[in-house]
């Protein structure tokens, strides 16, 4: 090969690399620019690690760039994510511990949340939900297979219990069923019968004596009714007049009491002529009784002188 080719081979690999980084390096910007950093709080991280995938309602838009105690709160965990620009992170997305598989690795799941509420800017923190670990999981099914156990001892002692309670009923139920509970039942039975065949007549008899007294109040109740409505119609008549007589009694008593205030002032000068001449009529008859001669009489005769 001549100098010349290797020159301008040298040449186009150089120029096919150094296009290659150009290319790289601008994908790697261009990347970068294109993701937004949040974090989130989480009491178990249950193995998570960098470069752990985040899903936004399953769907990946991102990477965990940091798994590490907080520093200012040593009992939780703080998570540092990058996820794509556009990302609809809300205040209502909560980011909790999850996995695509059972034997996954885990990764970092936020839920939608709503679409009414603000977005969350980059940097900010996402609201976290916390996941029920293996480890929880397996101390309640312990507890509650305790208490399993002691709910089996308790139903095994009760059951002991009602098992004895039951023997003894039906050994009680043995002792009523006896023969001689029998035949006493069956003697109190044939006296029912019995004194059901000797009663049944004098059933029979107050049954129809019942029923007659009922036909009778029937048609006492049927002739009231018939007295009752003969004698509707004359008792309206008789209250229609006794309201029209009212009626007129009111009407006259206003009229008189209309004429007695019209009237009133004659009314007191006749009272007071009537009370004057009872007056005059006592002054007269006080005179009478003292002068009685003075009705025959014009004059008073001299009075008698006293004899010497």
């Amino acid at each position: 090969m001549s100098t010349e080719a290797k020159v301008g081979a040298f040449v186009v690999v150089c120029a096919v690399i150094l296009c290659a980084a150009v290319y790289r390096i601008g994908n790697a910007q261009r990347l970068r620019g294109a993701r937004a950093s949040y974090h989130t709080y989480l009491r178990y991280a249950g193995g998570l690690e960098p470069d752990a995938d985040v899903l936004f309602g399953g769907i990946t838009v991102g990477k965990v760039t940091g798994v590490a105690p907080d520093a200012s709160d040593p009992t939780r965990i703080r998570i540092d994510l990058q996820v794509q620009q556009g990302t609809p992170l809300n205040a209502k997305s909560l980011a909790k511990l999850g996995s695509v598989t059972v034997i996954a690795s885990p990764v970092i799941s936020i839920t939608t949340g709503a679409g009414d509420v603000p977005r969350l800017p980059p940097g900010a923190e996402i609201p976290s939900e916390e996941t029920i670990s293996l480890d929880d999981t397996q101390r309640k099914l312990v507890a509650l297979a305790d208490s399993a156990q002691t709910l089996m001892a308790s139903a095994a002692t009760d059951l002991d219990r009602v098992t004895g309670d039951t023997r003894a009923l039906l050994s009680h139920l043995n002792d009523v069923t006896g023969s001689a509970n029998r035949r006493h039942v069956q003697d109190i039975l044939a006296n029912a019968d019995s004194l059901v065949a000797r009663m049944s007549p004098r059933i029979d008899q107050i049954s129809e004596e019942v029923l007659t007294l009922t036909r009778r109040a029937d048609a006492t109740v049927s002739n009231a009714d018939g007295t009752i409505t003969a004698l509707r119609d004359p008792i309206q008549t008789d209250a229609a007049e006794l309201r029209a007589a009212l009626e007129q009694t009111r009407t006259l008593i206003g009229s008189l009491q209309a004429l007695v205030r019209a009237n009133s002032d004659d009314i007191h000068g006749m009272v007071e002529s009537i009370r004057k001449a009872a007056d005059n009529l006592n002054d007269v008859t006080a005179s009478v009784k003292e002068r009685p001669w003075s009705l025959v009489r014009i004059k008073q005769p001299k009075d008698r002188k006293v004899p010497q």
